[in-house]
């Protein structure tokens, strides 16, 4: 036994999650959980109602000013505000069919106007950044507003979204800024809604708030096409948070403390996270890193000056952030002060990145720190699956959340997860089509994942993912490929100098693989200047070296044609968001980067194969 696995954990104190499960005649899984959820508020903002009273000098939120030091506002001082928001929407006119959007990122004026048309009855939508500042032709921004018909639309800068602002949405629109009102159009500047004298309109409208109201639209990125408006309704993120707190039942014991750069406008970021804050009477500090080599730089800084008590992160952003953790004492010191458990979600950790935070805990604390896992979607607000133990398996998602019901339905080699629950989304805004094509019969949602059981003979054990039900392919031979589980294998092998890879095949004669790598990584391990081209640094010898090396190992081990990935291709240009290939989050869309680079598989598939092109396994 290492001495890590000798060593206890910090004590925290966990729900217990549990469920039972039958199977149907045609191989149906039916899964309850069993632990009762606890009654939940009507609408979020009872929350702030709640807090302002009990905790009103907590710190709701706060965020970096311009001069780089924390801005902060209370529980006390945010609730009138937000009542004087709420008024100027209701003059606004604003409805369900004419909506608050929301165009700029993570800030405390974005939280207090989106709880504010949730006060209002209402629904915000915050939509990404990127599609603003990022994007060339704006076309997502502009489906957007025309899909939603906004009644009123914010940016934080004028100046900065001024030329997105210009191209895709109408001047007729009322415009409401932060700072800098672009020239050309009529507009309002945020502090006058701010001060807005509230009148009885304002408690008239919170009254007709029902669990069933629309709080917000959430956009989806989908696998082709543009993105889906989901509806999240005042039930999915009530009774969600309280599907958290029975799980993560620590967060009831006093205000927890969380900082995060994940963007308000993915469920992650503005549904669970600040959620979080907001239903258990805790402050949320807006981290503005980010999950790069140069924005995660800015998140050490902020962990410097804050002691999160729970901490949330995709792995990417875990894998960045554990080299300074183990290089920095003062950061590792604060860090993990008063830390009681990590979560990841998104994708797999790497092995070494779980080892060297686990060792990071140990020296400060004496103790390990639980590393947990979840697993939900946009639909599901997202809170759906987690691990009430410590993980101790990649793809480990755990159990269902109390007072959710799954059925898992054969489907080809795979169990394909559908979801049942009040935390599930009614569907689809203007989308009836795509709304009444993702439930079934009974009204479970189709995700379209698959999950498995650790041990079919024990349901208390939890389940596993198991990959996307539509992205597995068949090979020419017949054989099915695992795509999800050969695509974490490759990630894992190639750690931290991959960014993900994307799987072909389908009527092949073998796996390829179009690999995106982390292009700063890369560009360390070749020794190059920061000057250097990205195709200088995909075709060092060093580079090509180690992905050789490591795939070669991956293709030896693999078991057969079905998880072995026979050539690959290292790509110099990232996947761009116009292309719809990669999300804001980062989030790589299989179907559209085949898309866009279809002359590239191609390549992969020729013969003789191009000298670009790798060739894997010692049997080459």
């Amino acid at each position: 036994m290492s001495a890590a696995q000798g060593l206890k954990y910090r004590p925290v104190r966990m729900g217990v999650l549990a469920a039972v499960s039958r199977r149907a005649g045609d191989g149906t899984y039916y899964v309850r959980a069993t632990g009762e959820l606890g009654p939940y508020p009507r609408s979020m903002v009872d929350r702030l109602v709640h807090w302002a009273a009990e905790r009103p000098d907590i710190v709701f939120v706060a965020d970096r000013g311009e001069d780089g030091e924390w801005r902060t506002i209370t529980y006390a001082d945010a609730l009138p505000i937000v009542r004087s928001l709420a008024q100027a929407l209701i003059d606004a006119g604003l409805s369900a069919e004419h909506p608050l959007l929301i165009v700029s990122g993570n800030e405390i004026e974005h939280a207090l106007l989106g709880y504010a048309a949730m006060l209002a009855g209402v629904p915000h939508a915050p939509v990404s950044p990127a599609y603003s500042l990022v994007s060339r032709d704006y076309a997502k921004l502009k489906y957007i507003v025309d899909l939603l018909q906004p009644g009123m639309v914010y940016a934080n800068d004028g100046a900065r979204f001024g030329a997105a602002l210009a191209a895709a949405v109408d001047p007729a629109i009322p415009l409401v800024v932060r700072k800098n009102p672009p020239e050309g159009r009529a507009v309002r500047l945020y502090q006058d809604l701010a001060t807005t004298p509230v009148t009885q309109a304002v408690a008239v409208a919170d009254a007709a708030v029902g669990p069933d109201t629309i709080a917000k639209f959430l956009f989806t990125s989908g696998s082709t096409g543009m993105p889906k408006a989901v509806i999240t309704t005042q039930r999915m993120l009530t009774c969600n948070q309280e599907m958290i707190r029975t799980a993560l039942a620590f967060l009831a014991d006093g205000p927890p403390v969380l900082i995060d750069w994940m963007p308000w406008n993915h469920v992650a970021g503005g549904s669970h996270n600040l959620g979080i804050a907001l239903y258990n009477g805790g402050t949320f500090y807006v981290d503005d890193g980010v999950a790069t080599p140069e924005g995660v730089l800015r998140t050490v800084r902020n962990l410097q000056d804050v002691s999160p008590t729970v901490y949330f992160n995709v792995p990417k952003g875990f894998e960045l952030l554990v080299g300074h953790l183990v290089s920095n004492e003062q950061l590792r010191q604060n860090f993990f002060k008063h830390l009681k458990i990590l979560q990841y979600a998104g994708a797999s950790l790497s092995q070494h990145v779980w080892d060297s935070l686990d060792s990071a805990a140990r020296d400060v604390t004496g103790e390990r720190v639980m590393i947990i896992t979840g697993y939900g979607s946009t639909e599901t607000a997202p809170f759906a699956f987690t691990t009430t133990w410590p993980v101790d398996r990649a793809g480990l998602v755990g159990l269902p959340a109390a007072g959710l019901e799954i059925k898992l339905v054969p489907n080809g080699e795979k169990l394909e997860l559908r979801l049942r629950g009040p935390n599930v989304t009614p569907g689809y805004w203007k989308q009836p089509e795509r709304t009444a094509e993702s439930f079934d019969e009974e009204g479970y949602y189709k995700i379209g994942d698959a999950l498995k059981f650790v041990d079919p003979d024990d349901v208390g054990k939890g389940f596993v993912f198991d990959g996307r039900v539509t992205e597995d392919f068949k090979l020419a031979t017949g054989t099915w490929v695992n795509m999800g589980g050969v695509r974490i294998g490759a990630i894992g092998a190639c750690a931290p100098f991959i960014r993900d890879v994307v799987l072909c095949g389908l009527d092949r004669n073998f796996i390829g693989a179009l690999i995106f790598p982390d292009l700063e990584a890369c560009r360390r391990l070749a020794g190059l200047d920061a000057g250097a081209s990205n195709e200088a640094i995909v075709g060092h010898p060093l580079v090509r070296d180690m992905f050789q090396t490591r795939l070669d190992a991956v293709a030896d081990a693999a078991t057969g044609s079905a998880s072995r990935i026979t050539r690959g291709m290292l790509l110099a240009r990232p996947p761009t968001i116009d292309a719809g290939e990669v999300t804001d989050k980062g989030s790589i869309n299989q179907r559209a980067v085949m898309s866009a680079r279809a002359e590239l598989m191609e390549e992969l598939y020729a013969e003789p194969p191009p000298a670009h092109v790798l060739i894997f396994g010692s049997s080459k």
